[in-house]
């Protein structure tokens, strides 16, 4: 039987250790490579040329979406699944559009992890957590939404912690365009907690600069 390559892009050992463990008992998988940021996930990819690469979300350096974007780029053969905390249908979006065909919450059943790296290899999309319930019977979430170089704008300065009337201030705005533009945001991307808008700024390499 020809085993399905592997690689796994985490920066808790412990965990990654785990899977390891989980996926090389699997008489269809092997894990061939791992990696502790983005960059090393790429180099490594490269190196390996593994069929399925799982990501975990949030890892140093290199940011997620910015590891996923990379990877489709420089290995369209890979098929990319996403192994995160965020249990959001606005990052499935996000990490769709950024090339990943899957994405699974960390605290799932390890069964679903399994079906979800083999439903990807096959050429499918599996998405796990609230953000199944985003899409449509197995079809896939689509892109994510585009965001205007305002919102972008406003999106880093909320996740740096700026209130609706400092960033006003900051982009010679009104407070109520501010808080339309919070509100366009929040109803794009299916996320309303500022703690979620954070998390995704970081996601999208917002926050780096």
């Amino acid at each position: 039987m020809k085993k399905i390559r592997l690689l796994l892009a985490d920066d808790h050992a412990i965990l990654r250790a785990g899977l390891k463990m989980l996926l090389d008992a699997q008489p269809d998988m092997l894990v061939v490579a791992e990696a502790s940021d983005g960059e090393e996930a790429v180099r490594r990819a490269l190196a390996t040329r593994p069929d399925v690469a799982v990501i975990d979300l949030t890892m140093p350096g290199l940011s997620g979406v910015e590891t996923l974007q990379r990877l489709r780029r420089e290995l369209p053969s890979a098929r990319l699944l996403v192994l995160t905390m965020h249990d959001d249908p606005g990052y499935a979006r996000v990490t769709q559009a950024a090339g990943a065909a899957g994405h699974v919450i960390k605290d799932s059943e390890s069964a679903e992890l399994l079906t979800a790296i083999r439903a990807v290899h096959r050429g499918r999309t599996f998405v796990v957590g609230s953000a199944a319930r985003a899409a449509v019977a197995g079809e896939s979430l689509g892109p994510a939404p585009a965001l205007s170089p305002r919102e972008r704008q406003v999106l880093e300065l909320l996740a740096r912690g700026h209130t609706n009337r400092e960033i006003a201030g900051r982009l010679f705005l009104s407070v109520k365009t501010v808080e339309t533009h919070r509100a366009r945001l929040s109803d794009k991307l299916g996320l309303h907690r500022r703690a979620d808008l954070v998390r995704l700024a970081l996601e999208l390499g917002l926050l780096s600069r």
